[in-house]
């Protein structure tokens, strides 16, 4: 719904109206997964070929219920035997769809025959709903004759049920854009660079334009984005705004800063009339995660949609900021899903606080929301530098073989046949079995194939077919591992329809049994591009967010999205940056650099004792270093990150870094504690830092590279030198938190007295070179 039109005006598209007055009885996800939003408009483009010539697709129709606009496009109206149609797509056993979600789906033709007789004066019409199995391309007709009086009867029935909640949202967002418009910034002046920052949000916002800003720790970013951006809503008319995060840390930064912007928490009553949403995963909002998503399993999914009504209008009601714990004392309080509650929630909420994939997933919910909505929304991304990877993440997906074998030979006899058809498909792929030919072949560790492995691809998909039959038939039991290869499989098949440059699809042999397919993205930019061009304004923030051209290159962004970077807070006195220059801690030297890495620490420390952070490249070389370091300085308290350190673990390394405290802790580049974690004042007063932070040299980076060199020209940069420094940057930046604090940098490896990683550091840091210890004699290369 926008209400942004006339003060008394209300719209809202067909769909969202039926979902909002025609949802009833169990929330039940057994008759999915459904097709993807690409099958389905190949589906509907089927159905329309199979009518004659004059059959008409994406009808638009519109109508009117006192206040309240109705509108959309049905999918078909044959005017020669007056039939208009809802076309459906999906996969498996139509039998096994749920009579609520049929009642939907009649309600929204309906609706949709309403606004067609009203438009066309017609006496009555011949509704169809229209179910096309994806994978056989099979119809199967439902039809009913209604006449114009009954379904204006229905239409009428539909609009006064959602009448008053449009009249109540329309109430909340005039009282919203009111508050707004005075929103004055809640402290009496701004830290230095905070204005500028706030300045060029709120440009972008008003001008409808994307922009990146560099911008140091310290200065409170996330309040001096989101005060520009919620100025902004009431005078650029903008319906929605999302503040995206990479980790829990920005969320919990963000809710802060909604508080003292004078968001309410826990019910009372605010200056601020927002509603602002905590848009959690499910596994951490799941009350019973040991139970399937449907009535006859979990209590919270049994008549949820007959509750959700209460439970939605107490969260509205109590307005202001609902997070976690508050979603889920409403959810429990009306015995729904706490998860499920916060995804009807994000649709009547001003803000919306949550992880990046909410918006740039494949199937990301709240870039769904504003496209079928029609929303003007804001999108503000913190730690905009981990976007990339991110991307990368969301649009690759991989399949193993001996989680494929083994599924094969524990799942059930009537899964047996199209499981082991992938098995087949397997030994095809890497050359154990060739088709059409006597004798066997051997393909290598790392291959990267000349195109989509299209019978394996269909191995796949008629594998997922069968799994989701089973599925449905048997609603309990041990079924995680099939339900996580399901999902797998289609993620896998649905990235190969989009496959193109931006991605590659590679093979790499563990062993006998052990090799693994990956679709693998290595651009995001082709996809992230629809998703910014959905919004209004996107500001991509961070304190590492350069060069310009590789973030908008990869990101997808506009060639005239301006870059901004603000100046920092901190003085060059602050921060002592030293660099070794006489240490390399390239692979071939890393043997003979451990020696003088041990050193330089036990130096730095012994001059000015204190809590440090030493990174390293990988957990080899920092074992090798700690090692060491133990052995020869043992009365140095020193305590080192761990491969896959649990929660409590990964927070008692972080409390470890007392005030006045004396160690130094070891830890990864990258990982878990080169970012994302503040440890102000005598907490950490230096870093050591030996590596360049560059991804290893091997054969999916030198992949990636070649692609990077075709498309932009810049392979070795846009690969590793880029992104190693912006680790290394981040990684620095842990030091100095705040205008008090004081700390030093060693940056350990000859590389960084290079002028073209010196143009990459922070302008405000005063290199100061120190020949050191001999390590080795380090001889530059093409690949350094």
């Amino acid at each position: 719904m926008s209400a942004h039109d006339e003060p008394l005006s209300y719209h809202v598209a067909v769909r969202s109206l039926c979902e909002f007055t025609a949802r009833t009885g169990d929330l039940d996800h057994r008759f999915t997964p459904s097709p993807t939003a690409r099958e389905g408009i190949a589906g509907h483009a089927l159905v329309a070929e199979r009518r004659g010539d004059d059959y008409q697709s994406e009808v638009p129709l519109s109508g009117e219920y006192g206040p309240l606009s109705v509108g959309g496009r049905a999918d078909g109206y044959d005017p020669a035997t007056n039939c208009l149609e809802e076309v459906k797509t999906y996969r498996g056993s139509l039998e096994r769809m749920g009579g609520n979600q049929r009642a939907l789906h009649w309600a929204q033709v309906k609706v949709y025959g309403a606004l067609l007789c009203r438009e066309r004066e017609l006496s009555e019409v011949t509704l169809a709903l229209v179910y096309l199995d994806i994978a056989t391309g099979r119809e199967t007709r439902l039809t009913e004759q209604v006449t114009a009086e009954e379904l204006q009867a229905f239409f009428i029935e539909q609009c006064q049920r959602f009448l008053a909640w449009a009249e109540q949202e329309a109430s909340h967002r005039q009282q919203r854009d009111s508050a707004l418009r005075e929103l004055r910034f809640p402290h009496p002046e701004f830290r230095y660079g905070q204005r500028p920052l706030a300045e060029a949000v709120y440009k972008a916002a008003s001008t409808g334009r994307h922009l990146m800003v560099q911008a140091p720790t310290g200065i409170g970013k996330t309040l001096g984005t989101l005060f520009p951006m919620l100025t902004a809503m009431p005078r650029q008319q903008l319906d929605r705004g999302f503040f995206l995060t990479m980790k829990t840390p920005g969320r919990r930064l963000a809710l802060e800063a909604l508080t003292t912007l004078g968001v309410a928490r826990e019910g009372e009553k605010g200056a601020l009339p927002l509603r602002v949403l905590e848009l959690l995963a499910r596994d951490k909002a799941c009350e019973h995660p040991d139970k399937a998503c449907h009535g006859e399993a979990c209590p919270l999914a049994s008549g949820f949609y007959d509750r959700l009504p209460m439970a939605r209008q107490a969260a509205v009601d109590r307005g202001g900021l609902l997070d976690r714990m508050a979603l889920r004392e409403v959810a429990l309080e009306h015995d729904i899903c706490p998860y499920y509650l916060g995804q009807e929630l994000a649709r009547w909420c001003d803000l919306v606080v949550g992880d990046v994939n909410h918006y740039f997933d494949v199937s990301a919910m709240l870039f769904a929301l504003t496209q079928a909505n029609a929303w003007r929304v804001a999108v503000l991304v913190d730690e905009a530098h981990d976007l990339v990877e991110r991307a990368r993440g969301m649009y690759s997906a991989s399949l193993d073989q001996q989680r494929t074998n083994t599924l094969h030979r524990q799942a059930p006899p009537a899964l047996g046949k199209p499981l082991g058809r992938v098995a087949r498909r397997w030994r095809e792929l890497l050359g154990d079995v060739d088709p059409g030919e006597s004798g066997s072949r051997k393909s290598p560790a790392y291959r990267v194939l000349d195109e989509p492995p299209r019978r394996m691809l269909n191995a796949l998909q008629q594998a997922s077919s069968a799994i989701t039959d089973y599925l449905g038939e048997h609603p309990t039991g041990e079924l995680a591992e099939l339900q996580a290869f399901l999902f797998e499989a289609l993620h896998l098949c649905r990235l190969a329809e989009r496959f193109g440059e931006h991605s590659l699809f590679d093979v790499a042999r563990h062993g006998r049994g052990r090799a693994v397919l990956t679709l693998r993205n290595v651009i995001p930019a082709d996809f992230l591009a629809p998703r910014l061009a959905a919004s209004q304004a996107t500001v991509l923030f961070s304190a590492t967010l350069s060069p310009a051209h590789y973030y908008r290159d990869l990101l997808g962004l506009p060639v005239d999205a301006p870059w901004i970077e603000v100046d920092s807070p901190f003085a060059s006195h602050q921060l002592d940056v030293r660099t070794q220059r006489a240490i390399s801690t390239r692979f071939r030297h890393r043997e003979t650099s451990v020696g003088p890495i041990v050193a330089t620490l036990a130096e730095q420390y012994r001059r000015t004792p204190g809590n440090y952070l030493a990174f390293f490249s990988s957990f080899a070389y920092l074992e090798a270093v700690l090692g060491r370091f133990r052995a020869e300085y043992s009365d140095i308290v020193a305590w080192a990150q761990t491969r896959g350190m649990r929660e409590d673990e990964r927070q008692a390394f972080i409390d470890a870094f007392v005030p006045g405290g004396r160690g130094i802790g070891f830890a990864v580049l990258g990982g878990a504690f080169a970012e994302g974690i503040d440890l102000p004042g005598e907490r950490l007063i230096g870093a050591f830092i030996a590596t360049l932070g560059m991804p290893p040299f091997n054969a999916v980076n030198e992949q990636l590279k070649a692609r990077m060199q075709a498309r932009f020209g810049r392979g070795y940069d846009y690969t590793y030198h880029y992104p190693g420094l912006t680790k290394v940057v981040q990684a620095a930046g842990r030091v100095i938190r705040g205008p008090e604090d004081r700390g030093v940098v060693v940056l350990m490896d000859d590389r960084f007295t290079r002028s073209e990683v010196k143009a990459l550091l922070p302008s405000w840091w005063c290199l100061e070179e120190h020949e050191g210890e001999k390590a080795s004699t380090a001889t530059s290369t093409s690949r350094e």
